[in-house]
C-alpha cells in the first residue's frame, strides 16, 4: 500500500494508514515516531518513512499515544529489529506488556453489529492484525517533566479514558496536538465527520474521556491530528467542544 503522507507543519507529517493514523516528526536525520498502525500496517509505516527521507533506524523513539492493538502494531518490532526505545504513560506501561487488556471484547462488537460500519470494520481488523497478540516486551515509561529532548519536541499530556494511561503530544512551536483516540475527527463506525469521541463502546471509561475533552481544550492549538480521520484545522478548544456537545 503507497502510504498516504500528508505534511501539515514543519518536520510534521500525518500519515493514514489502514483505518489508524500515525505521526513522523523530524529534526534533519533524526525522527519521532507517534503510534504505529496495525501490524498489517508494517510496509506502509516503513515506507512512510522513507517517504520523508528516513527510515527505521533513524527513529530515535516510538512515541503511543494508547497500547491498542491498532497504535501498537509495529512498536516491538522496531524495538527488537532497529533497537528502538518505545516510550509511554506510567499508567500504559503494563498495558503495552499485556497484562491486561482495556479493548473492546468480541462479544460487545458482536452485539453492536447491526450498527453502521461495524461489521467492514470487524472485517478489517480481522485482516490487517488487529487481533493478534504483539505485545511490548520492553515498554519504557516517560521520563518526568516537560517536553522531551526527541525531534519535534513533544509534551505529554495525560488524557485518560479510553485507556487508563492514554495521552495525547503537544508539539507547542507548530501548534499541533497528536491526540490519539482521545478526540478523532471520523471512524469506520461513524456516521458523522468532523471533531468527535469515538463511539462508547471503544471507550474503557467513557466518564473519563468525555473529562479529558476539558484537558484537551486547555491547549494552545490550532492543528489537530488524530489517530482516525483527517487533519482538523481550527482551534484545538473548539474542536473539543464541539465532540463533547456531540457526544450527548
Amino acid at each position: 500500500m503507497r502510504p498516504d503522507v500528508r505534511q501539515v507543519a514543519d518536520g510534521t507529517y500525518l500519515v493514514h494508514g489502514g483505518h489508524t493514523n500515525w505521526v513522523i516528526l523530524t529534526d534533519g536525520d533524526a525522527v519521532t515516531l507517534v503510534d504505529t498502525g496495525y501490524p498489517g500496517d508494517r510496509r506502509t509505516l516503513l515506507a512512510s518513512l522513507a517517504a520523508v527521507g528516513s527510515g527505521p533506524d533513524a527513529v530515535a523513539a516510538v512515541l503511543i499515544t494508547h497500547a491498542h492493538n491498532d497504535h501498537l502494531g509495529s512498536a516491538e518490532y522496531l524495538r527488537t529489529t532497529h533497537g528502538t526505545p518505545v516510550l509511554l504513560h506510567p499508567a500504559e506501561v503494563p498495558h503495552a506488556r499485556r497484562d491486561f487488556l482495556q479493548q473492546v471484547s468480541v462479544a460487545t462488537v458482536l452485539r453492536n453489529a447491526w450498527r453502521p460500519g461495524v461489521l467492514p470494520w470487524t472485517v478489517h481488523v480481522l485482516r490487517s492484525g488487529g487481533t493478534e497478540r504483539h505485545p511490548v516486551a520492553s515498554p519504557e515509561p516517560f521520563p518526568a517533566g516537560g517536553a522531551f529532548d526527541l525531534p519535534g519536541r513533544p509534551v505529554p499530556v495525560h488524557t485518560p479514558g479510553h485507556t487508563d494511561g492514554h495521552c495525547v503530544y503537544h508539539i507547542p512551536d507548530a501548534g499541533v496536538v497528536i491526540s490519539g483516540d482521545a478526540l478523532v475527527s471520523a471512524h469506520a463506525t461513524s456516521r458523522i465527520s468532523g471533531p468527535q469521541l469515538l463511539p462508547g463502546m471503544f471507550h474503557h471509561d467513557r466518564a473519563g474521556a468525555l473529562a479529558s475533552l476539558d484537558v484537551i481544550a486547555g491547549l494552545d492549538a490550532d492543528v489537530l491530528l488524530p489517530g482516525h480521520g483527517p487533519v482538523h484545522r481550527g482551534l484545538v478548544k473548539e474542536a473539543a467542544r464541539q465532540a463533547r456537545e456531540r457526544a450527548f
